[in-house]
């Protein structure tokens, strides 16, 4: 196998795992929600991420247990450290107009996901794309 395809591999074998990854998170995340009909009566749920796992930090947890407060949302659990589930009654969606926050953001702001993290990204692929086009001109 020549080297450009043992990197065409990988990279297929990588972004496999993540989709593989990603696809665990979301059925552990339903198995942990099991809600009957009276639990989701008059209630709405959501699940606030951060990609760089901010929420082992108990300050920034607080924070956001407080930001969210303002719209009516609570803490339900906390999944892991990039993950926690927070819910509020529906007719709470009347004082949405009235935060300061996204009352449906499922994101941590500030979080580094988004531009950071995609110009991380990029840079890293420029780095790996040099590399291998040094080794395939210069290694030989």
């Amino acid at each position: 196998m020549s080297n450009p395809a043992i990197f065409a591999a990988t990279t297929v074998a990588t972004t496999a795992a993540a989709a593989a990854a990603a696809e665990q998170m979301r059925q552990e995340e339903e198995n942990m929600t099991g809600y009957n009909k009276e639990d989701l009566d008059g209630w709405e749920f959501k699940i606030v991420r951060s990609a760089m796992q901010k929420f082992k930090n108990r300050e920034v947890l607080q924070q956001l247990c407080q930001e969210e407060a303002q719209a009516g949302w609570e803490m339900v659990e906390k999944f892991d450290n990039s993950r926690i589930r927070f819910k509020r009654r529906v007719e709470r969606r009347s004082n949405d107009h009235l935060v300061t926050i996204d009352p449906y953001r499922t994101r941590m702001s500030g979080d580094g996901s988004g531009t950071t993290i995609a110009i991380i990204i990029g840079v890293c692929v420029m780095i790996l794309g040099g590399l291998l086009f040094a080794f395939l001109t210069f290694g030989r």
